[in-house]
């Protein structure tokens, strides 16, 4: 099967938002929320369009990832501007055949080639170490509550880029979402069951856990 990655384009929405439903599903939580940030994420101004990418398979889409501005606050005020991709999706029956790898790498180099300074990100360090992400205690980076969290990490994108740069973490607001707001806007897509599975614990545990 032939691969290729694109920028996303309006006509892609829906099938985006699928997918990402698809891959998300009952994965973190029952049910999922992904695809409603997606949905919102592309008239925020947080939005960045041009690391907004899709994966194709023989020209269907079957993954994309999303990248929003973030931030560090120093405790003098000074605001350092960051960027954060997230949710990357992939079809579950694609999933660990490389793609979401692809997918990752190839928004790392776009990102370096504009000009960004680091990606700060949120998730599994297993996943991301092999990019070059370390956990945000190197850089002197908390999350607003002052911990330092094992999954929270930052990639600088040029040498030296996160040097003399430390404070606390903001993540943009598009990724919170209230439970009626997801409720209505799930009614567009076809009924699917909710269930709690052993990954949701997983990744409750991991995300509280501190780098201590």
């Amino acid at each position: 099967m032939n691969s290729n990655i694109r920028r996303e384009i309006p006509a892609d929405y829906k099938k985006v938002e699928e997918v990402t439903r698809e891959a998300f599903w009952n994965l973190y939580c029952p049910g999922c929320n992904e695809h409603l940030i997606i949905h919102k994420m592309r008239n925020h101004s947080d939005f960045i369009p041009e690391l907004s990418f899709v994966i194709e398979l023989d020209e269907e889409i079957v993954g994309s990832i999303f990248y929003t501005h973030s931030k560090v606050i120093a405790e003098d005020g000074t605001e350092y501007p960051t960027i954060t991709f997230g949710p990357v999706s992939i079809l579950p029956q694609y999933q660990r055949k490389g793609l979401g790898r692809a997918l990752i790498s190839y928004s790392i180099k776009v990102a370096k080639e504009l000009g960004y300074k680091a990606i700060l990100i949120g998730g599994y360090p297993y996943h991301y170490h092999t990019y070059g992400f370390k956990g945000t205690k190197t850089y002197n980076i908390t999350m607003p509550d002052g911990q330092f969290y094992k999954g929270i990490m930052a990639l600088p994108l040029y040498e030296g880029a996160l040097d003399n740069v430390s404070g606390s973490l903001f993540f943009s607001d598009v990724f919170e979402t209230d439970a009626e707001e997801l409720e209505v806007f799930d009614k567009k897509f076809p009924s699917k069951e909710k269930k709690v599975k052993k990954s949701q614990k997983e990744f409750e545990a991991a995300s509280m856990e501190l780098d201590e």
